[in-house]
């Protein structure tokens, strides 16, 4: 059977799906119901009604408590996607009808790591297959830079204040942790008593030294009272790690982008959840640049994934 001829397609009320959604996303029946500008009985209503179609439960709802079944859950991650899917359409009729052609250039942090981009970049690069790309990674000082003089046609950086000569959005969040590497005295300790950490040598960021957008690392580092004169600095993300592996030091990475060297073994955690540092991740552009008919459309992508994402699913712990 083909998926159009399933009757479960036919009897749906997709409405219902969209009604779902926005009532999981606005975390309840009274907000959603504002925000859809509905009564809070035709919303309660549809739910019933979806739940009906489903043959399951959704919701748990008790007073002061709200939150996904198992099978609401799986039916969210479904329905937001197809969400998602539809409220591209537009785009996609409007970008099938024009060749894109020109040269996107990109500056950027060591190692930004964002699913949410890089679906971006796919699904870009699949419908403009003659647009090109460059990218220099560099620190964030010098992506502000490069955006500020024109040089690139976007960055991807940390910042500490805001820069009134760029436009910056949020792109994602991340989390730091401090690590050991193979053959530390604390590595694979799953109780570490967090005074065990005071005096121990450390590596950093080029730019927790110099007071630059990585200064609250630096907070890290001293909150845990470890050797406040680095054994080992970079700029470059991937040199901290290797420097981490080596034994130089303990030292700070995202959780998300170390979490793969962990499960292999060459990283090891060394700080509870509660203690991690979260950290914003933005991309900036200069406004008075004058884009091309490549970048226009590619930031135009990139904007349109940040207004219909929330925030909370583009926060990687």
């Amino acid at each position: 059977m083909r998926p159009y001829e399933q009757p479960f397609l036919w009897s749906l009320d997709w409405n219902l799906l969209r009604t779902f959604t926005v009532v999981v996303e606005q975390g309840g029946i009274t907000r959603a119901a504002d925000f859809l500008d509905l009564s809070q009985p035709t919303v309660s209503s549809a739910l019933k009604r979806l739940e009906q179609a489903v043959g399951h439960q959704l919701l748990d709802r008790r007073p002061g408590h709200f939150s996904l079944s198992t099978a609401g859950a799986a039916l969210y991650r479904e329905s937001s996607a197809m969400l998602d899917s539809v409220s591209r359409i537009p785009s996609l009729m409007v970008a099938s009808e024009q060749s894109v052609s020109g040269h996107v250039s990109l500056a950027a942090a060591s190692h930004v790591v964002s699913p949410h981009f890089d679906e971006v970049l796919r699904q870009f690069n699949a419908a403009h297959p003659d647009v090109t790309y460059s990218t220099v990674v560099t620190d964030s000082a010098d992506v502000l830079s490069r955006v500020r003089q024109n040089r690139a046609t976007f960055g991807i950086c940390l910042m500490r204040d805001e820069d009134v000569a760029v436009e910056s959005h949020v792109l994602y969040c991340e989390y730091f942790g401090l690590y050991c590497g193979p053959g530390h005295e604390l590595f694979g300790r799953t109780r570490i008593a967090l005074p065990e950490l005071a005096g121990r040598t450390a590596v950093s960021f080029q730019t927790e030294l110099e007071n630059g957008p990585l200064f609250r690392v630096r907070q890290l580092r001293e909150r845990f009272k470890l050797d406040p004169k680095p054994r080992g600095v970079s700029a470059n993300l991937l040199e901290v790690r290797r420097m981490i592996t080596a034994g130089l030091g303990i030292g700070a990475l995202p959780v998300h982008t170390a979490r793969a060297d962990v499960e292999s073994g060459l990283l090891w955690p060394l700080l509870p959840t509660s203690e991690l540092l979260s950290t914003e991740v933005h991309l900036v552009i200069n406004p008075r640049r004058s884009f091309d008919a490549a970048e226009a459309a590619f930031l135009g992508r990139v904007r349109s994934m940040l207004d219909a994402v929330p925030i909370a699913q583009r926060t990687y712990r």
